[in-house]
């Protein structure tokens, strides 16, 4: 009899536990939510330039840049973001190498945020109007083009490839970006992309998110009005060629079909 009254008694006390110890082993089972992924971070494929001291325009001379764009995700399919995989995919959204291979104009530089500081352009392709001599073609009567960079510091080892894009004049206007062209030009890429594309045997196609993430206009986030000039202001930046953007950057996610 004795023995059914202590446990009568251990059963009672246990019914009689407070609430917030029941809560609190329940708690200790329950795996903690995962964090919310945040704009611009590493789970979104690309880390913002600017959270570590970059930045969405290029270095087209000390005080002037271009546009990045345009971001290929570190999601997209994993031979886009090798060397090889992103110049046949840039084969198969229209655009080849330079006519001959040659060179002209500036080098430009980007800083991805990455530790890597300013490093030159990775890649510049130009617009493929026609097999052979496409891309000579372009050099002469004007067209796309873009210049790339891949994201892969220590910093921030995202794997996005940023791209700068527009769409130039002839060359007897020396190349210079048309009116709109950098809207242009990463309208024109990112249209081919999401279409669909094919070349040597694999087709893809992309997914776009557009962020606004540049300055919309042609003043740069430092930018200082030319009457002040002076040969010793290194802090005057803006587009180059003055051309106006409307701040928005496509990010594409690039799939194999």
């Amino acid at each position: 009899m004795r023995a059914v009254l202590l446990a009568l008694a251990l059963l009672a006390e246990a019914l009689a536990l407070p609430a917030h110890q029941v809560a609190m082993s329940q708690s200790q089972l329950e795996p903690a939510p995962a964090e919310p992924d945040v704009p611009g971070g590493i789970l979104s494929g690309w880390v913002d330039p600017r959270n570590n001291g970059g930045r969405f325009l290029d270095y087209t001379t000390p005080r002037y840049g271009e546009p990045l764009n345009v971001i290929i995700s570190g999601r997209s399919d994993p031979f886009i973001l090798t060397e090889d995989g992103f110049e046949r995919y840039a084969k198969s959204i229209g655009y080849s190498e330079e006519c001959l291979g040659l060179h002209y104009g500036n080098l430009h530089e980007a800083d991805l945020g990455d530790g890597e500081g300013r490093r030159l352009e990775m890649y510049l392709v130009r617009q493929y109007y026609f097999p052979i001599w496409g891309t000579c073609w372009e050099s002469f009567a004007g067209g796309h083009h873009f210049r790339a960079w891949k994201q892969n510091g220590t910093v921030a080892n995202s794997g996005a490839w940023f791209i700068a894009a527009s769409k130039e004049e002839h060359s007897r206007k020396h190349h210079k970006i048309t009116v709109n062209g950098y809207n242009d030009g990463r309208d024109w890429l990112v249209d081919n992309a999401v279409a669909g594309t094919y070349y040597k045997g694999t087709w893809w196609k992309a997914e776009v998110e557009f962020r606004t993430l540049l300055e919309p206009g042609h003043e740069g986030p430092s930018y200082v009005s030319r009457r002040f000039y002076s040969a010793n202001l290194t802090a005057i930046t803006g587009v180059n060629h003055g051309i106006s953007q409307d701040g928005r950057v496509a990010i594409l996610t690039v799939n194999r079909l």
